[in-house]
């Protein structure tokens, strides 16, 4: 870090708990106002951080990025750092396993180049995390919020170094199971879809030729999305105990079992990489800002990955809120007043609901499975993928493009 990241400050602007990938999104998309502002900014992190050196690896995991993300990355100066390794998304295939009627997303439908791209985490950490390192912030890693507590201008964060910061506004993202709202009485909605996704990288005979997948079946949601040249990053959601049955297969058994269920549109599987289980929920904070505070990422919600919008719903969250923080200093306000909030609040509201929501609603659609669901769910597909304006206006705001007036 620069000389300036090494003074103790212990009033900061803004504290940022979590320098993972949203929490280090926020903190760089705030580079402009350190700048023109002397925004002073803290950066809170529990793990050490590294930095470079790591080769790409078959194994590695991957995000989803909407071209809408992908101009954020672009008007902060990182995308030339990421374009190298990342993936075009094309198209989007969405088909249910065992019945007719299908839909086909494009890129041609909104007239853009693609409909966003795959990238490897680790990249994107470190091309971050490198930003970061250019910027005059008090980086406290690794060191822990301990404790929390409000005070007249903002809040008081007790570290578990022994140091103390006091923060205008303090935003918490450090993950799903944020100890910090809890100690701020925040409570979080959660529904279990009574299911776990598999993660893992296969490669396929054929050249996906960037077309990603969203497969139905009866038993759950099976994804693909293509990576470099015949990769693909796969999520495939099951009941826990038939995916652990799937889990524990030996690779040519795996690969058989993914066969039958996608079919044969990439040709043969030829490849598994190793293999990762985690719950599938819906998690919303009730509270996502108040006066002092905001909270992003994870720590927010957190949505099934059937769509692929959960990393782009939290930087958007990042965009709105660090516009938020710019409209208050123009305005001579500071980034943690009530008006600030009440702003990022506006600017949230209208995408964070809708996606939310209809991520959900797309779940248990294709979760129902009385007499003639799946008939009629094939028919809808059918009939939307002939609706070219509801289609293209879809995939606009799947992409980040159509938002609510004023926003964009």
């Amino acid at each position: 870090m620069s000389e300036a990241a090494q003074v103790d400050m212990d009033r900061v602007d803004v504290a940022i708990v979590g320098g993972g990938l949203v929490g280090a999104s926020f903190a760089a998309a705030l580079a402009p106002l350190i700048a023109s502002h002397g925004l002073r900014v803290a950066v809170i992190e529990a793990n050490r951080l590294a930095i470079g050196g790591a080769q790409p690896s078959f194994d590695e995991r991957s995000s989803a990025i909407a071209l809408g993300s992908r101009r954020h990355f672009e008007t902060l100066g990182l995308w030339s750092a990421l374009a190298p390794r990342a993936a075009a998304i094309r198209d989007i295939d969405v088909s249910q396993r065992g019945a007719l009627g299908r839909a086909r997303l494009s890129h041609r439908d909104v007239g853009t180049e693609a409909l966003g791209h795959v990238l490897p985490n680790a990249l994107l950490g470190e091309v971050l995390h490198r930003r970061l390192a250019e910027l005059p912030l008090d980086w406290r890693c690794p060191a822990r919020v301990e404790a929390i507590a409000p005070q007249a201008r903002g809040y008081r964060l007790q570290l578990d170094d022994g140091s103390r910061l006091e923060a205008d506004l303090t935003v918490l993202a450090d993950g799903g199971r944020s100890p910090l709202k809890r100690l701020l009485g925040i409570e979080t909605r959660h529904h279990d879809y009574r299911q776990h996704a598999l993660i893992a990288n296969v490669e396929t005979a054929r050249d996906h030729q960037g077309c990603a997948f969203e497969r139905f079946t009866a038993d759950g949601a099976l994804a693909l999305l293509p990576q470099a040249e015949r990769r693909m990053a796969l999520v495939w959601s099951r009941a826990p105990q038939r995916l652990e049955v799937v889990r524990g297969l030996d690779d040519d058994a795996f690969l058989d079992a993914l066969q039958r269920e996608f079919g044969t549109r990439l040709g043969r599987f030829l490849r598994v990489g190793s293999r990762h289980v985690y719950p599938l929920a819906l998690s919303r904070a009730r509270e996502q800002s108040r006066p002092h505070l905001a909270v992003l990422g994870n720590a927010a919600h957190a949505i099934h990955p059937v769509a692929g919008q959960g990393f782009n719903l939290a930087l958007r969250g990042v965009m709105d809120l660090a516009a938020a923080v710019e409209t208050a200093l123009q305005a001579g306000r500071t980034p943690g007043e009530a008006a600030t909030l009440a702003d990022f609040e506006r600017r949230r509201g209208d995408d964070r609901d809708l996606i939310v929501q209809a991520s959900d609603a797309l779940v248990r659609l294709f979760d129902l499975r009385l007499p003639g669901a799946a008939g009629a769910r094939g028919a809808a597909l059918g009939l939307f993928n002939l609706a070219t304006p509801l289609k293209r206006s879809l995939v606009r705001r799947a992409m980040g493009l159509e938002r609510r007036a004023g926003v964009d």
